[in-house]
């Protein structure tokens, strides 16, 4: 029940506010002060945080490929027809620009 509620409690989280937890979790690991069975319940709490901050990246990168998709249909849409290319049947005005 507490590793559901843990979970749950993460899940809420920013990804700055789960960024800190896990610098402060480092922390703690590292001083090497807290007993064994600590570390081993702060280092899941770690593991399930950097979950949750690949999904939250995860997010934002569907929502920049998104945005990127949106731009690039309406700067099609909006694009002048005298700044496309030639058609590949008018080779002949193609070839004379290059000379």
């Amino acid at each position: 029940m507490a590793e559901k509620k843990r979970k749950d409690d993460i899940s809420t989280l920013s990804f700055e506010d789960s960024i800190r937890r896990l610098r402060e979790i480092v922390e703690k690991i590292e001083q090497g002060q807290i007993p064994l069975e600590d570390s081993l319940e702060q280092y899941e709490t770690g593991m399930t945080l950097i979950k949750h901050c690949r999904a939250v990246l995860q997010q934002a990168e569907k929502r920049i490929e998104k945005i990127s998709r949106e731009e690039a249909v309406e700067g099609q849409s909006t694009a002048e027809p005298d700044a496309q290319e030639p058609a590949s049947g008018d080779s002949a005005t193609a070839d004379e620009g290059l000379f």
